[in-house]
């Protein structure tokens, strides 16, 4: 453990790991469980249920069951209960991405406490701000709970992406971060099961909803904070704000993906209930398929990026994604239906579980000590284009919703175009199909 408060808290980081073998043990152990280290190398010893792999999925259900519910109600929440029209929905998404485009404060906070700690602090965050949503029904409490949520869930995933390039091994991320997909797809699928079954039931509304799925996933951010050490990479993280030219390729590939995705987010969902007029139920139905796709495909895909490169599956992700972005704005032109649609959304969903292989790219050309710091810098890139893309296009869409997706069309082509330039064996030195010809630069 490095830096002078985790210096303290884990003077015994060297402590054998069988210590803490038994999960039922309770009261002052487990409570102290949170302020102690354990190597990675000798995380093994510990229970399967304690391990950081557990840690993992632990969190990737936790996280989904509050952010998924709060996406799957929030169209209908704002158009029934707060009006909002295109704009006003434009606005709420560029005050959601705002955290996400200032990520890069998680370099400053991971100076002040564990990387892990950081991570499940704003899990928590996550939680409590979505259990409240619904008590602020105006264009100012949407907002101000919005970006309270936002920082919470973009700080988490930061750390979260981070944590999982630095614990699991190169061979192995590309299936374990498909599994993890489809860990977060499974709970999610229970969320929305929920409100599909109980939606229409006497009583239910949106601050029973909001209330129970925020609290489910503080309750879990707790558990996590409990039960599990500290886990500590073998790399040490660079502590500072850095910018590597030999990552140029992985930081482009960040920027048109974030915007890219933010018009799938921001609009696509949006549609469904402007233009064909679903309810809350059918909304969520249309989300189950997408996770019961997810709970099938992701591993598969995962498997996918072990088995033919992260370039091809690349590739393959952005060429059906300018046929999908293609077809939503031909909806608008030639006044395609409502059973196009909905497969559309489905199939665009499935499109970015892909998005796997740019991790698993970066972790291989990544300087291991590189990855918290970048993490939080690419999050910082993702996020440009999104702070100002939703209030934009939400202008755009009150003239021309169709625009919108053939703009998201042209950003798939520059990603398709540029992912041809990542080789078919990535690795530091190996960056881009240009390496061979170019000395690398060094790195800064």
């Amino acid at each position: 453990c490095d830096g002078g408060i985790n210096r303290a808290l884990c003077g015994h980081a060297e402590a054998p790991a069988r210590r803490f073998r038994s999960p039922s043990r309770a009261g002052g152990r487990m409570a102290r469980l949170m302020i102690r280290c354990v190597p990675l190398s000798t995380s093994r010893e510990l229970p399967l249920w304690q391990r950081p792999v557990t840690l993992l999925f632990l969190m990737a259900a936790a996280m989904p069951v509050a952010f998924a519910t709060w996406s799957a109600l929030l169209n209908n929440f704002v158009i029934e209960v707060a009006g909002f029209d295109g704009s006003d929905i434009g606005w709420l998404h560029t005050v959601r991405e705002i955290p996400g485009f200032l990520a890069v404060g998680v370099i400053a906070l991971i100076m002040l406490m564990h990387e892990q700690v950081l991570g499940l602090v704003a899990l928590l965050l996550l939680g409590v701000a979505t259990a409240v949503t619904s008590y602020f029904p105006s264009m100012a409490g949407i907002l101000t709970v919005t970006m309270l949520s936002s920082i919470g869930f973009h700080y988490y995933e930061t750390v979260n992406q981070s944590l999982q390039l630095q614990w699991l091994p190169k061979d192995q991320a590309p299936r374990i971060l498909g599994l993890l997909l489809a860990a977060g797809s499974a709970a999610t699928l229970l969320a929305y099961g929920a409100i599909v079954l109980t939606w229409e039931a006497p009583g239910l509304s949106y601050p029973h909803v909001y209330l129970i799925a925020g609290g489910i996933t503080a309750a879990l951010a707790v558990l996590a904070m409990l039960a599990y050490p500290r886990f500590e990479a073998p790399d040490p993280q660079i502590k500072k704000l850095i910018l590597r030219r030999r990552y140029w390729l992985y930081y482009v590939l960040q920027f048109l993906s974030g915007a890219r995705r933010q018009i799938f987010v921001v609009f696509a969902g949006f549609m469904m209930v402007e233009r064909f007029g679903f309810q809350v139920h059918e909304v969520t139905a249309l989300f189950l398929i997408n996770l019961v796709a997810n709970m099938v495909f992701a591993p598969v895909m995962g498997r996918a990026v072990g088995r033919f490169g992260e370039r091809a599956t690349l590739l393959f992700e952005y060429a059906g994604l300018i046929a999908v972005f293609l077809a939503y704005g031909g909806i608008y032109y030639f006044g395609w239906g409502v059973l196009l649609a909905a497969s559309l959304y489905v199939i665009d969903h499935m499109f970015f579980a892909l998005a796997l292989a740019l991790k698993t790219y970066f972790q291989k050309i990544a300087d291991p000590r590189d990855i918290a710091p970048t993490a939080a810098v690419a999050f910082t890139i993702n996020h440009i284009a999104a702070v100002f893309l939703p209030a934009g296009l939400g202008y755009l869409w009150l003239i021309s919703p169709g625009a919108v997706f053939v703009g998201a069309a042209g950003i798939a082509t520059a990603s398709f175009l540029l992912a041809l330039l990542i080789p078919r064996h990535p690795a530091p030195g190996n960056e881009t199909v240009f390496s061979g010809y170019i000395a690398a630069a060094p790195a800064e």
